[in-house]
């Protein structure tokens, strides 16, 4: 019996140590850096992507040092780029209206319709530390891109918005609805685009707040500018394919949640019933900043710890597919209509990075 019971305990470690289903699993395959496109590169620290249907590629440059110039731009070549959609949105903050200034902004998302949309926090941060919301500025801007011109705008406030809030990513649903995430205290916006309502959600149920787990790349714990662990609410956030699935992670976190669009969309829903609606998906993931959904209904999202992309769906958990040195903090995603999806890199873990700030792309469908 104890000889049967030695077996027993040794199969099963077999089977533990053989299996791949386990979400964290950490994976230093080789060729997995093959076939990995340049596209640009900045001496100015980016986050955000959007390519357009026809081409087009915008990225924007987040307000965080004393030398931010732009903050949107299109790229004509690897290293050329123009304001967009002009200079006088570009110039910062000046005299005029905030709403009608580009502040801070921290992604850009082109939609099925082809409309390029900015989402701009208007928190500008210093030395790593935010400075707090400019009245009036924090916003979410459409731009039509065959006349690039502005064609919408919503700007946020309280109670929307806290003073302390940091717009991070953002999905459209056809121009009806907007989804964003509050990265700094941990919330879901919606939007609806058609009447110019905003209601802020989930503000404070655990699925938007960080599990303060400790992000570790290159065997280092990874600390903020003043030398603490950050904490980081929802972050990186995804629509299914089909529009009827919000998904979203808390960047310091481990867990991917979800919940149906329809009860997002639905005014006579308290937060406490939106609570009971949220679905963990998945635990135990790396660490991720952006997401997105491919056509097929695969889930990708950076994983800043392997410097990697991974892909994830419910049959076959997480799995890393693309990883390079040259991935230094791979940041936000966009997919064009050839099937590359593209992938910047911010670097935030590297203080004062002597290489500049890439995009890359690479093929998935």
């Amino acid at each position: 019996m104890k000889n049967l019971k030695i077996i027993l305990i040794l199969l099963l470690l077999s089977f533990v140590a053989g299996c791949h289903c386990v979400d964290n699993e950490r994976i230093d395959a080789p060729n997995l850096d093959k076939d990995i496109a340049l596209v640009a590169n900045s001496s100015k620290q980016w986050t955000g992507v959007a390519v357009s249907s026809t081409g087009r590629i915008f990225a924007n440059y987040p307000n965080w040092s004393e030398d931010h110039t732009l903050s949107v731009i299109e790229l004509t070549d690897t290293t050329a780029m123009v304001p967009y959609p002009s200079v006088a949105w570009n110039q910062g903050i000046g005299e005029g209206d905030p709403g009608n200034q580009f502040i801070c902004v921290q992604s850009v998302f082109v939609d099925q319709n082809d409309f390029l949309w900015v989402l701009d926090a208007a928190n500008i941060q210093r030395n790593g530390e935010y400075q707090g919301v400019v009245k009036g500025g924090a916003k979410l801007v459409k731009i039509d891109l065959r006349t690039n011109s502005v064609v919408q705008k919503i700007v946020f406030d309280d109670p929307v918005i806290k003073s302390t809030s940091y717009l991070n990513d953002v999905r459209i649903d056809e121009g009806k609805w907007a989804y964003l995430t509050d990265s700094n205290e941990g919330a879901i916006i919606i939007v609806n685009l058609q009447t110019g309502e905003s209601r802020r959600v989930l503000d404070k149920d655990p699925s938007t707040k960080s599990e303060n787990k400790v992000i570790v790349i290159d065997n280092k714990d990874y600390r903020n500018q003043q030398g603490k662990y950050p904490v980081i609410h929802a972050d990186g956030i995804a629509l299914s394919p089909d529009k009827t699935e919000l998904y979203w992670r808390p960047l310091t976190g481990q867990s991917l949640y979800k919940i149906g669009a329809q009860f997002l969309q639905d005014n006579s829903l308290s937060d406490q019933e939106l609570s009971g609606k949220v679905v963990r998906v998945a635990s135990y993931l790396p660490p991720s900043d952006g997401m997105i959904f491919a056509p097929d209904g695969t889930l990708y999202f950076t994983s800043l710890e392997d410097h990697g992309v991974r892909a994830y769906d419910q049959a076959h958990g997480s799995r890393l597919i693309k990883q390079s040195k040259d991935f230094q903090w791979p940041d936000s995603f966009a997919i064009d209509a050839n099937g590359y999806l593209y992938v910047t890199t911010s670097q935030i873990n590297i203080p004062n990075p002597t290489s500049p700030y890439k995009i890359f792309k690479f093929k998935i469908f």
